[in-house]
């Protein structure tokens, strides 16, 4: 293998000795989005097959989070906000880890932007193209704005490869919520990539864990909700069969990644 001395300034590809077209910049992330998140149940032993051993063992709870971002390194993206903003869908199962602790691991999580893509995939989560919808709440009394109050009805969907994977409703209720998901507990990710010097070999996965700081996010109103499912040809995700929503909310984060430790 021949290592390269040249003094690129790419943080990810392509690497340039200006590094102005890699595609990532280098860590503090930061991400402000709106979010509706539907906590649900399912037979434990079904999320197996999703979340390597070392990890934890599922327990049979997890949650979709639909996700409006904005995201910015220096402030510079939020001038060209093509760079900026992007819709996700986040899936994350909860674990019991080998000390008894629990946290939640990310098995799937789908985004319509490739900035996104690749920072997922630096910290673990394995992002793919998809497209989410979700309603916006705006600071406005008006019919089409979604006020942030009980009664407001919200919808979310998520399109994988022109087929439906998701689908979601909620009504918001006039009670605060307990944070659910990747909001409440420690999350977990596996980074491994494949090597074509040894295309016979799968890669080996490291668990990490992203350092997570400045987290501000508004209260997070309770909502009731329904979840769907549905079968999909190249998804693994449907093989944790029914969901059965156990809560669910909505509200705005506000968070900063500054890089990633060992699991």
């Amino acid at each position: 293998m021949t290592r390269s001395t040249w003094p690129h300034r790419g943080f990810s590809a392509p690497f340039t000795l200006t590094g102005t077209s890699a595609l990532v910049k280098p860590p503090p992330w930061h991400y402000a989005g709106w979010l509706l998140n539907i906590e649900f149940e399912y037979q434990a032993e079904r999320g197996a097959p999703l979340v390597p051993p070392e990890a934890g063992r599922p327990v049979g709870r997890g949650c979709v989070h639909f996700a409006d971002w904005q995201a910015s390194t220096d402030g510079s993206e939020l001038l060209d906000p093509v760079l900026a903003q992007y819709r996700e869908t986040i899936v994350v199962l909860e674990l019991e880890r080998p000390d008894g602790s629990l946290c939640v691991y990310c098995p799937a999580i789908w985004v319509d932007q490739d900035v996104s893509l690749m920072r997922g995939l630096l910290q673990g989560w394995p992002k793919k193209m998809g497209t989410t919808y979700l309603t916006r709440s705006l600071p406005l009394q008006h019919p089409a704005a979604a006020p942030f109050q009980a009664g407001t009805r919200l919808g979310a969907s998520l399109a994988v490869k022109e087929r439906r994977l998701f689908e979601a409703r909620a009504e918001l209720l006039d009670y605060a919520a307990r944070p659910l998901g990747f909001l409440s507990l420690p999350t977990l990710g596996a980074v491994g990539f494949a090597d074509l010097r040894d295309p016979a070999s799968l890669p080996g996965i490291d668990l990490v864990r992203p350092r997570v700081v400045d987290r501000t996010n508004a209260e997070w109103r309770a909502a009731a909700a329904d979840l769907s499912l549905f079968p999909h040809p190249h998804e693994d995700v449907p093989a944790l069969g029914v969901l059965r929503v156990s809560a669910a909310s909505a509200g705005w984060l506000g968070m900063t990644i500054t890089g990633a430790i060992d699991a």
